[in-house]
């Protein structure tokens, strides 16, 4: 589940790590309120006004500016709420901004310059272990970074079930350059940070920048969190932090009704039972010249019912051209899919607008395709891989 950057920031400030202080405003009103109430408690006279949508690349987009007055705030903030942000991360279309965060300004004048650096924290899947990648070169795009520069970026890799230890928060401090105060002060963030991960569950915390100020203080300026769904029953209060305005709503309806299902950009819906087949009838799709447009585990029960509302999530994609469903019989039976498939056909009536193509495999798979091709319906059977990846072919030509 991602979350917002106030939102992260909540939750790195709970676990010790400091922050740019901030506070979320709806409206032009409430960000002018806000920016007084920074100044009261921290004494800037600058504020950055930040969007606050699910992706990043905001400063790009124009999600990101600097007011150097209450006048400017309040320009800024009315420019940003509600305006359709397009970056880097997002489609075409953008995302509504329905938020801002009004944030301190950090980069004051000092003894020394600031400095920014790029830090994250993630698990690498390869070693089953947790790691953090951090680079000098902050601020930029990390996939810039690794691309161009890869000898700048550092990972240090941590054993989950021993945690970070002190001779590994130190020595991030001094792959990035640091000494005295500025030193002691990467340390004791570096450690906050990484428990502030483990103990949130999150699958993800990438901060970028992570600024030295010229005074010497490490703190993150900005947070983009991941939170691990499946922990979610720990942690009720990070729950509440979903917003559902900032995810595809077909995802969301799905999640509803119980089913598995990830919008893609392709043209051939999908409705599979279990993750491993729907992966392998995704390569089959593009192996057939296709693209997928969806990921849609149906689970184990595949009933009129469920076949149907499955069969309406796909057809929201108008870009979707024709449907593959790859059924495997095991623990439900290939003829009670095919009755299911039957019978949500004939519901939903003229709805289902494209080809359908069923490939049931399993227990009485010879009597389900015997109930597909005698229902008069608009469907095409199949029994082999190859057999669907050809009628799938066929369909799209």
């Amino acid at each position: 589940m991602n979350i917002h950057e106030y939102q992260g920031k909540e939750i790195l400030n709970s676990f010790g790590v400091r922050i740019q202080r901030g506070i979320v405003a709806h409206n032009a009103q409430e960000a002018v309120n806000a920016a007084k109430e920074l100044t009261e408690q921290t004494g800037t006279g600058w504020h950055v006004i930040k969007a606050q949508v699910h992706a990043g690349g905001r400063g790009k987009g124009g999600g990101v500016k600097l007011a150097k007055n209450l006048k400017e705030v309040e320009e800024i903030a009315r420019n940003i709420i509600g305006m359709d942000l397009v970056t880097p991360q997002t489609s075409a279309e953008g995302k509504k901004v329905h938020q801002v965060l009004v944030a301190e300004d950090v980069y004051y004048p000092g003894e020394n310059e600031p400095e920014e650096y790029y830090m994250s924290v993630l698990l690498n899947r390869s070693t089953g272990r947790n790691m953090i990648m951090y680079s000098t070169e902050g601020g930029m795009d990390i996939e810039t970074v690794a691309e161009e520069t890869p000898h700048l970026i550092f990972t240090e890799e941590i054993d989950p079930s021993v945690g970070l230890l002190g001779f590994q928060a130190r020595r991030i401090a001094f792959n990035l350059g640091l000494s005295g105060t500025a030193f002691k002060e990467m340390v004791k963030f570096v450690s906050s940070l990484y428990t502030a991960f483990d103990k949130s569950d999150s699958s993800l915390f990438e901060i970028n920048p992570v600024l030295k100020t010229s005074d010497d203080k490490i703190m993150a300026v900005d947070a983009k969190v991941t939170l691990d769904d499946n922990a979610l029953f720990r942690h009720k209060d990070y729950a509440e932090m979903r917003d559902i305005r900032e995810e595809n709503s077909t995802e969301v309806e799905a999640k509803k009704v119980g089913l598995n299902y990830v919008a893609l950009d392709g043209n051939v819906g999908c409705m599979v039972n279990g993750a491993g087949l729907a992966m392998a009838t995704m390569d089959l799709i593009k192996q057939a010249g296709g693209e997928p447009a969806n990921f849609l585990d149906v689970g184990g029960t595949a009933d009129a019912k469920r076949v149907e509302e499955a069969f309406r999530l796909i057809l929201k994609d108008d870009k979707v051209e024709a449907i593959l469903v790859n059924i495997f019989g095991g623990i439900v039976r290939c003829d009670r899919v095919a009755q299911g498939i039957v019978d949500a056909y004939k519901n939903m009536g003229d709805a289902i607008n494209v080809p359908i193509i069923v490939r049931l495999q399993g227990t009485n798979a010879d009597v389900a395709k015997k109930l597909i091709d005698e229902s008069g319906l608009g469907v095409h059977s199949a029994v082999q891989f190859q057999e669907a990846a050809d009628k799938v072919q066929e369909v799209l030509s």
